[in-house]
């Protein structure tokens, strides 16, 4: 209700996305060389104090990246952090669409830096357009009392942030999470 509060939650409330920020992690490892059917070791991992686990501790052993994609596997994501390095993954989600300070640590792979709703969704639009970031908008159409247009947005395209063989892979990867992992 506006009335009660002004806070605008889709643009200023942030949040630590989760696992929701996982495909930037995996884009960097792709971008990085690695492709959907590398293989790494999904166990157990410890990197100082740090031991990032699982969900219920369940491990795969060998698994594609594709596979610990669709099932969100921590320990996998944590081990691309460390292969590609935080600085990747956060340029990889800055170039997407994100604008928040991101932490540039290994915990990164978890979600654990904080973003805007509307930014974690519009970064997630190149991945449905081949590609390219789109301009961020509010208002499409602006009419008068008569109905005469005063104002409406002509759709563009913006610039090309991803090649399309990795968007592709991404695709491929993210609709395997929905057939056969956890989305």
């Amino acid at each position: 209700d506006y009335a009660t509060s002004q806070f605008d939650r889709a643009s200023t409330a942030r949040r630590q996305p989760g696992s929701a920020f996982k495909p930037f992690v995996f884009m960097a490892a792709l971008e990085n060389g690695l492709f959907p059917d590398s293989v790494l070791n999904d166990a157990p991992v410890k990197y100082g104090n740090w031991a990032p686990r699982n969900y219920n501790d369940k491990y795969y052993g060998q698994v594609t990246l594709s596979e610990a994609l669709s099932r969100s596997l921590n320990s996998v994501a944590v081990q691309l952090a460390r292969q590609v390095g935080p600085a990747a993954i956060v340029e990889t989600a800055w170039r997407m669409g994100i604008e928040s300070n991101l932490q540039t640590n290994l915990s990164i792979a978890l979600g654990t830096s904080e973003v805007t709703p509307l930014e974690l969704t519009a970064a997630f639009v190149p991945f449905s357009n081949g590609g390219h970031r789109p301009e961020i908008h509010f208002v499409t159409r602006v009419k008068s009392a008569k109905g005469e247009i005063l104002y409406e947005r002509r759709p563009s395209t913006g610039p090309r942030v991803a090649r399309p063989e990795v968007i592709g892979m991404m695709n491929a990867m993210m609709a395997q999470t929905v057939t056969d992992g956890t989305a």
